[in-house]
């Protein structure tokens, strides 16, 4: 068995115990108002780091290209209180006009 495969079970190991971990955690723990408010903010967060990653790296360089304006036109579209679709058709658009234009 090669190292690749001692990471994979190792790893898969690993996420079973932390879900079970998760499943057997007692109620009064997880009804802790701190605790909620933090869980409530963890999406946003990793949403957030993937959009930056996204939006700023290709190939593990940091680069400023036409993602940068689609993510503009759609943080101002958001501002704007536009619906979901329009914010992401109009960011793919301008990130397409710019991209085909460079």
């Amino acid at each position: 068995m090669n190292a690749f495969w001692i990471a994979t079970i190792g790893t898969s190991v690993i996420a079973f115990a932390l879900k079970f971990s998760g499943h057997s955690m007692p109620q009064h723990w997880l009804e802790n108002p701190k605790l909620q408010r933090v869980n409530a903010l963890i999406p946003i967060a990793l949403l957030s780091a993937l959009v930056a990653v996204q939006t700023f790296t290709s190939q593990s360089k940091v680069m400023i290209d036409h993602r940068l304006a689609g993510l503009s036109v759609a943080i101002i579209a958001l501002f704007l209180k536009a619906p979901f679709p329009v914010v992401v058709l109009s960011a793919a658009a301008t990130s397409a006009a710019i991209y085909n234009w460079l």
